[in-house]
This record gives structure tokens, C-alpha cells and sequence, in this order.
């Protein structure tokens, strides 16, 4: 998403104590974050925290009337393009239901008409209480966006749903966070990574793909209200909506593919398939044998984008062409070749492409112009690439 100001409102949950690493990461991501916290927020963290990390003072109920030329929840609500309430209390969930404003967090809320993103945290009896989860869907009904919690090791010491998604998580939530559900409906399919082709038991051929775009892809997917399956080599922050398959070798990675294809409307191949695997994989670590080199017989592993071209019906199917000389020439015939719908064409080395949390690509139509779209965050390219495939699927 393009929004820049965000404000963080912090509420009373043990979780809390994991936000200023959330602002951080919001700011290294190119926010601008102001908070504001509930007096049980102070129990588990900070003002003095949360303004040194955002380097803005923090709004409480205390400081509200600090400077009396404004009204100071009002200014926060004009100020902000996006709110975030991380932790979301099931009583604070409650107020904003109901539209109660008894604090500075809810009183901002309140006067704030944007779009407003919430991370439940809580023990997992109180998030499966069945008023919680009725304030949850009217939250939802007012086009509230909805992180859910994570299973796992709660403050009451046992494992249940109710724990606050990493930090990472969070901040991929407000990055991809969209009120445009333009993919709603979809069933969209994405590969990343490099695959891994055995030697022996301990090595493997692959290449430099770190899964970046394939995931940002995913993810955007995901939060565009697409029903999402990731195929994977790569362990990359997903959204909980993602469905992760993980696979190693093309040969997985093909069989993964194919079991999803049928009911696919979107299929995106961003993953770096490797061409040629060992034509035989030992089952024991290769040794050694004296001064001599080694000689390795290598067989093509199957065309997965191509066969994926040619056995689509109603499927929209675009692939990646990662180029280190003559991108667009390589990339055209690489598009004619496969039969797909979309190319998307990128240069790597020097900083680019494998590895990097951006990029710039040339999108290549079968009967368009070559469509450049100048170096972004992979998560701002994955949003530009999915609305244009959008836009040419009607």
C-alpha cells in the first residue's frame, strides 16, 4: 500500500511489549509512526520506549490536553492514512464495536474514517468466545482488516490460538494491507525460490533465489482477497491466508504445481527452477578420489512453465525470466516459446533481482508493448503486476 502515516495504538495485552520492535520495522519499511496507548498498555511497555523508537512523543491520557492549541486525538485522527491497533484486546475489540470512546485510543479510532487494521492477541478462550468473535465479524462488516492470532506458547504457558503473529508478520500486515479486495474470489498459485537438485545426501545444486518476489506476490495476493497457494523452497514471512507447500527439487515443485493447477485462476512462476539436475543422486556422501576432477552428469529436468502453457484452459499463467545480458531479447522469445500470458523480465546481478528487497522488471505481453515498471519494494512490484493482470483478465 502507498499510505505513509501510520498510527500505532497500543492496548493493554502482554503483546504489547513486542510493539516498539513493530514500529521499527514500520519505519525501516518507509512509515511514518505515531502511537498512542492505553494506560494498561504502560503495564507491559513504555512511553518513553515507544517515543524514542518513533521519534514522536506518545499520545496517552495523560499527555491529551499536553498542548491546548489542538485537540490532540483529532489531529492524530487527520494526520494518519492507516490505523493499527497492535495488541487488540478483546475489550478494546468490544469498544470499537460498539463505538465507545472512554480513552485516547478509542476516542482517535473513533474519530478516524480511514482504513484501520487490527492484531488480536489474547488468551485463546477469550478469542473463541463467541461475543469476541461476533465483535470481530462486525468489525470485519465495517471493512476492518483482521490479522488473526497465531498458535502458539501462551503467558497462561500452553500452546493455543490467541499469540501475536511475529513482528515480521505484522509488518508484512500493514505493508500489503489493502481496503481494495481486487483479487477477491481468486484462486491464485505462486512458486518461489531456487530449487535444490541432490548430489548426495549433504550437497545440492542451486542457484542465488532468495523467494522474495514469489512470496511478496503471494502475500499481496493473499491481502487482495485471493484464495492463495505458495509453492516453495524458500522460508520467507507469509500472511496466515497463504497456504505454504514446501518443496526442494523441480520435480517436486512441478507435482505441487500440477495437484493445484485445475482449480487455479492465477498461476505465477516466480520461482528459479533449475534446468539440469544430477542424472543420478547418491545415497551416501561422495567422497574424494584422489587428484582427479570430477565429472557430473547432469539431464534436463521438465519445462514446468511450458507445460503449464500448453495445458492451460481458462488459467491466466505468467512466468519470471531473470537475464544477465540482452534481457528483453532473451525474455521475448522466452515468452513466445512457453505460450504464456505474461513474462516478467528482470536483469540480476549488481544488486538486482536474486536476493534484494526490490527490483525493476519489464512486463512482456503476448500483443502489448513491452511495460517497464521503474525499481520498487518487490512487495510495491507484486501489488503493480497482480492489478494489471487483473486489468487484462476483466
Amino acid at each position: 500500500m502507498m499510505a505513509k502515516n501510520i498510527g500505532v495504538f497500543v492496548t493493554g495485552g502482554i503483546a504489547a511489549y513486542k510493539t516498539p520492535n513493530i514500529v521499527r520495522l514500520l519505519i525501516k519499511a518507509g512509515y511514518d509512526a505515531r502511537v498512542a496507548m492505553t494506560a494498561s498498555a504502560g503495564h507491559f511497555v513504555t512511553a518513553e520506549t515507544l517515543a524514542t523508537v518513533s521519534k514522536h512523543a506518545v499520545l496517552t491520557d495523560a499527555s491529551e490536553f499536553a498542548a491546548p492549541e489542538h485537540v490532540a486525538h483529532v489531529a492524530l485522527a487527520h494526520w494518519m492514512d492507516v490505523a493499527l491497533v497492535v495488541p487488540a484486546t478483546a475489550n478494546t475489540l468490544a469498544k470499537m464495536a460498539f463505538g465507545l470512546a472512554d480513552n485516547v485510543v478509542t476516542t482517535t479510532l473513533l474519530a478516524f474514517n480511514g482504513l484501520t487494521l487490527v492484531v488480536p492477541a489474547m488468551n485463546d478462550q477469550m478469542w473463541a468466545n463467541p461475543q469476541t468473535q461476533a465483535n470481530v465479524a462486525h468489525l470485519r462488516a465495517r471493512g476492518v482488516r483482521v490479522l488473526e492470532p497465531a498458535v502458539g506458547f501462551l503467558a497462561e504457558g500452553y500452546s493455543a490460538k490467541g499469540r501475536m503473529p511475529a513482528e515480521a508478520v505484522v509488518a508484512l500486515f500493514v505493508q500489503t494491507a489493502t481496503s481494495d479486495q481486487f483479487l477477491a474470489g481468486c484462486k491464485v498459485v505462486v512458486t518461489a525460490g531456487g530449487t535444490r537438485e541432490r548430489l548426495d545426501p549433504v550437497r545440492y545444486l542451486t542457484n542465488d533465489s532468495s523467494g522474495k518476489m514469489g512470496t511478496a506476490l503471494a502475500n499481496v495476493a493473499a491481502a487482495a482477497g485471493a484464495q492463495v497457494t505458495l509453492v516453495t523452497t524458500a522460508a520467507q514471512p507469509v500472511l496466515p491466508a497463504v497456504q505454504q507447500v514446501a518443496v526442494a527439487s523441480a520435480a517436486e515443485m512441478k507435482a505441487a504445481v500440477e495437484a493445484h493447477f485445475a482449480a487455479a485462476d492465477i498461476v505465477i512462476m516466480a520461482a528459479a527452477v533449475a534446468d539440469y539436475r544430477p542424472a543420478q543422486a547418491a545415497d551416501h556422501k561422495l567422497k574424494k578420489t584422489g587428484e582427479a576432477g570430477m565429472t557430473l552428469p547432469l539431464v534436463q529436468n521438465p519445462d514446468i512453465l511450458k507445460a503449464l502453457g500448453a495445458a492451460k484452459t481458462h488459467q491466466f499463467v505468467a512466468g519470471f525470466a531473470a537475464e544477465t545480458d540482452h534481457v528483453l531479447a532473451n525474455a521475448a522469445a522466452k515468452l513466445a516459446r512457453k505460450h504464456v500470458d505474461l513474462l516478467i523480465a528482470n536483469q540480476v546481478g549488481a544488486g538486482r533481482g536474486f536476493n534484494a528487497d526490490d527490483n525493476e522488471v519489464v512486463l512482456l505481453w503476448p500483443d502489448r508493448a513491452p511495460q517497464p515498471l521503474a525499481r520498487a519494494s518487490k512487495l510495491t512490484l507484486a501489488s503493480q503486476i497482480l492489478r494489471q493482470i487483473q486489468e487484462v483478465r476483466g
